[in-house]
């Protein structure tokens, strides 16, 4: 049974906001891109498919390598962003457990940063798998847990300002989850069916403006935005003050930040 519910409140968190997460979490998560796609064995004349594409970072790298490329995103804001990106793409509505291709069309299937999004990540690989022909690879990314600086920022700036996330949040059921590690996410692949598994753990240092990462969820992007969205002003204004406490240490003379983050790539090939 797939979690609707969990699915359907992440896909919420990012109607009508593509260009809020392209300021924003967008930059942040085009940096595994070129490593996913070298996981995957993305070249030239490999049939790629990119799964939940969003604004069409990875699409385009892929095209970029020559390879024959279609994106799936369920958001379409997301969608006229990825056609924009990556016009050589074959670009459609859909999304995990249930992609409208027929099995083993593709070489290789990536999903950037997607798992973390799907009620069922079990079947949200399955599905990766069956896309791809024998011999073909799967790779994706996630983020790791615990969370390193960058993605920890939130979860300290509403803890410093008194606030608690909303406990009515939807959830990966714990009977679905998998641990954040990179045994974890390369069980994940391996429980699938997906043969010689492998995990990495990516770290760089994140450049960015205050402004720009504020505003993601200012916008009401991901589980903070919807959490800023219930607060009234002034508790709003409390946690942006804290905010610019915690990331002061980070700050350069150009008023830039550089947050250390980290990221989990995992690749497999189809038996």
């Amino acid at each position: 049974m797939i979690d609707t519910d969990f699915d359907a409140h992440e896909r919420s968190r990012w109607a009508g906001r593509a260009e809020a997460y392209a300021r924003s979490f967008g930059r942040l998560c085009a940096y595994p891109a070129e490593a996913l796609l070298d996981a995957a064995g993305v070249r030239t004349g490999r049939r790629v498919l990119d799964v939940g594409t969003g604004p069409g970072t990875v699409a385009a790298l892929a095209l970029g390598r020559g390879a024959q490329v279609a994106a799936v995103d369920a958001e379409p804001s997301m969608l006229d962003a990825a056609r924009r990106a990556a016009p050589a793409a074959e670009v459609r509505a859909a999304a995990l457990p249930d992609l409208p291709f027929p099995a083993g069309g593709f070489d290789a299937a990536v999903a950037n940063f997607v798992l973390n999004h799907v009620g069922d990540p079990a079947a949200g690989v399955a599905e990766l798998r069956r896309v791809v022909r024998p011999g073909g690879r799967v790779a994706v990314t996630v983020w790791p847990v615990p969370h390193p600086p960058l993605q920890g920022l939130w979860g300290a700036a509403l803890a410093a300002a008194g606030v608690a996330t909303p406990p009515d949040l939807p959830r990966v059921a714990p009977e679905r989850d998998f641990p954040r590690t990179e045994a974890g996410l390369a069980g994940l692949l391996t429980a699938a069916g997906l043969a010689d598994a492998r995990c990495v753990t990516l770290t760089w240092a994140h450049r960015t403006d205050p402004e720009d990462w504020w505003t993601g969820p200012a916008a009401g992007l991901s589980a903070i935005g919807l959490t800023l969205e219930r607060q009234p002003a002034a508790t709003r204004e409390r946690i942006r003050r804290e905010y610019d406490r915690l990331v002061a240490p980070y700050r350069h003379t150009d008023g830039s930040l550089t947050l250390p983050t980290a990221a989990l790539l995992a690749s497999a090939r189809v038996g």
